[in-house]
């Protein structure tokens, strides 16, 4: 069972480079971040949990957990982001680790795209670890500029994850998404043979 784990930090780029990476590898993705997403809102023990965690006022007029309004709170205290991890981040490990599990006896690659995998200690889990990353700036304009947020909430974000100095550290493998889409794809080939060897 081929499983590699890929991270970074916010912006990097990471989920553009696995979306490429997976084609070139013809495996299968577990976002976590989507998996979170899910569990907010399909997942009934999690959404109760959400809500007596930050009160009914994280409820839109649908019924459903306002991500915007939690992740502003979450971003600006800390304490708070730490509370939403308890719920959230075991619920996230468990579908990964089974849906690796149904991959045992395949021989098609399993990615784990994870931004807080170091953060989670995942990392000790899994064999390999892509760490995507680009400098400070990129991801600073990425986040205000590609995404709109607000600069106090895109600064708490990026406050809330390890330096991507230190992943970088602790990577097995590296990949520099501050390039034309051109270079990250031959990164990408590089990665896919070495991988494959």
């Amino acid at each position: 069972m081929p499983v590699l784990g890929i991270t970074g930090g916010v912006a990097t780029g990471k989920s553009t480079f696995t979306r490429r990476l997976v084609k070139v590898l013809n495996g299968e993705v577990f976002d976590a971040d989507a998996a979170a997403r899910d569990l907010l809102q399909q997942n009934e023990a999690v959404k109760e949990a959400v809500i007596a965690a930050f009160g009914k006022g994280i409820v839109d007029e649908t019924g459903q957990i306002s991500r915007a309004r939690l992740r502003e709170i979450v971003f600006q205290e800390p304490a708070k982001r730490k509370i939403l991890e308890g719920i959230i981040h075991p619920a996230v490990r468990e579908e990964w680790k089974r849906k690796a599990g149904e991959f045992e006896s395949r021989s098609t690659w399993f990615l784990v795209d994870h931004p807080l995998l170091y953060e989670t200690g995942a990392d000790q889990i899994l064999k390999n670890v892509v760490v995507v990353a680009c400098s400070l700036a990129t991801q600073r304009l990425r986040l205000l500029g590609e995404r709109g947020l607000p600069p106090l909430v895109a600064e708490g974000i990026l406050a809330a994850q390890w330096p991507l100095g230190e992943k970088i550290k602790r990577a097995d493998f590296l990949i520099w998404s501050d390039t034309p889409l051109a270079q990250l794809d031959v990164q990408v080939t590089q990665l896919a043979n070495l991988l494959t060897r």
